[in-house]
């Protein structure tokens, strides 16, 4: 059966109604972004800091003296600190509103696409990380959040006092959280502010994600007298998050290639 045009047109009219008011919130959204992260500093690092404690009184060797104390919550304290690092160094690298950091050359072929100058682009509606970019955004921190709180309940806290294997672990695990923490947050600054090389970072961190993962498993398996029990679990968790990495590539990177709002926004072009 045949639907009457008037209603066709009706639906059509209520679904560019509905989008629209998707487009404000998303707006409204990345809006509210930056002012909740800069708020949100203190309280994770003090929650973060706490939680830590916590961990290192249930360490399963009590800490005995002040340098094991400082080898165990030094790496602690730099999971803390990396991601609030990463943003302010990055606000500070990246001006809002500076329109600098334009690539000569694009690594993007896919599609037919017609360059523009950056303040057509500023003005075009498609340009800003609203809509799905929202979501990245939002993915970006919560990768911070997940990795950080994998490690505090994966990986028990061990002193210089520890065995070898322990300690080894413990650095290296906290190495790659304190690593990508850092760069996850300088990914998302970038995105915020609409700095035509956030895609390039973006892929870049996520090929230094899984490298790191892989150098972290290395690490692991070299140590001697490593329980195997210890050994497999952690290779499960490296390659967990390798294959977490693996997933957000095979969401995201399409999206970054092909999107017009990822073209207008970071490269100044539109589809031919």
């Amino acid at each position: 059966m045949m639907v009457p045009q008037r209603y066709r047109t009706a639906l059509f009219q209520a679904f560019l109604r509905y989008a629209a008011s998707l487009e404000r919130k998303s707006r409204a959204l990345v809006g509210a972004l930056r002012p909740f992260v800069d708020r949100a500093i203190p309280y994770w690092i003090l929650g973060w800091l706490a939680l830590a404690a916590l961990r290192m009184v249930s360490a399963p060797a009590p800490i005995a003296s002040f340098t094991e104390f400082a080898s165990v919550f030094l790496p602690y304290a730099m999971i803390a600190l990396a991601p609030p690092l990463g943003f302010r160094l990055a606000e500070a690298a990246f001006p809002a509103g500076v329109d600098k950091w334009e690539p000569q050359f694009r690594l993007a072929f896919v599609g037919r696409w017609e360059a523009i100058d950056r303040d057509s682009a500023r003005r075009h509606p498609m340009f800003g990380p609203v809509g799905f970019m929202a979501s990245l955004l939002i993915g970006l921190l919560l990768n911070v959040v997940l990795r950080s709180g994998e490690f505090l309940i994966a990986v028990p806290a061990v002193s210089m006092a520890g065995p070898d294997w322990a300690r080894a672990i413990f650095l290296a695990m906290a190495f790659e959280v304190v690593a990508m923490n850092f760069l996850y947050l300088v990914c998302f600054v970038m995105a915020l502010r609409t700095i035509p090389l956030f895609p390039r970072m973006l892929a870049l961190t996520w090929m230094f994600d899984i490298a790191l993962q892989l150098t972290t498993a290395g690490v692991v398996k070299s140590q001697a007298d490593l329980p195997a029990e210890v050994a497999t679990a952690l290779v499960e968790l490296l390659q967990g998050n390798i294959t977490k990495v693996l997933i957000s590539v095979a969401v995201w990177l399409p999206y970054l290639l092909l999107s017009d709002r990822v073209n207008v926004t970071y490269r100044s072009r539109l589809p031919a």
